[in-house]
C-alpha cells in the first residue's frame, strides 16, 4: 500500500487512466466553451430588432462622420461611417442635403 500520512490516510499520488484523462479533458473543454459563450453572447442579438430601420435626413453641412458621431458617439465612429455606406450602397463619402440615409440599429 501507499505511505501513510500523519492523519492515517494514504498519500499515494492520484493516477488517471487514459479514460480518466479523456473525461477530465472533456470537462475542461466544456467549461471553456461555456465561458466563451457567456462572454460573447451579450453582444449578439438572438432576433433582429423589429420595426423599420432608423433613418436620418441629411442637413446642409452634414458629413457622414457628423451623422455617425450623433448616432454612435466618437467610439466606433469610423466603423459606423462604413456601416452607413454599406446600408445605403454609397460608393464614396459624399452625401447631399435632403438625402435620406438608413442608419445602423443601436445595440
Amino acid at each position: 500500500m501507499g505511505r501513510r500520512a500523519e492523519n492515517g490516510h494514504s498519500s499515494a499520488p492520484i493516477r488517471l487512466t487514459g479514460r480518466g484523462r479523456v473525461v477530465v479533458f472533456g470537462f475542461l473543454l466544456a467549461i471553456t466553451g461555456g465561458l466563451v459563450a457567456l462572454v460573447s453572447a451579450p453582444g449578439q442579438a438572438a432576433d433582429p430588432p423589429s420595426g423599420p430601420a432608423p433613418t436620418v435626413i441629411v442637413q446642409p453641412g452634414d458629413t457622414l462622420w457628423d451623422i455617425a458621431t450623433r448616432t454612435k458617439g466618437r467610439e466606433g465612429r469610423d466603423a459606423t461611417v462604413e456601416e452607413i455606406r454599406r446600408l445605403n450602397d454609397l460608393s464614396g463619402y459624399d452625401i447631399a442635403a435632403g438625402q435620406r440615409l438608413v442608419l445602423p440599429r443601436r445595440r
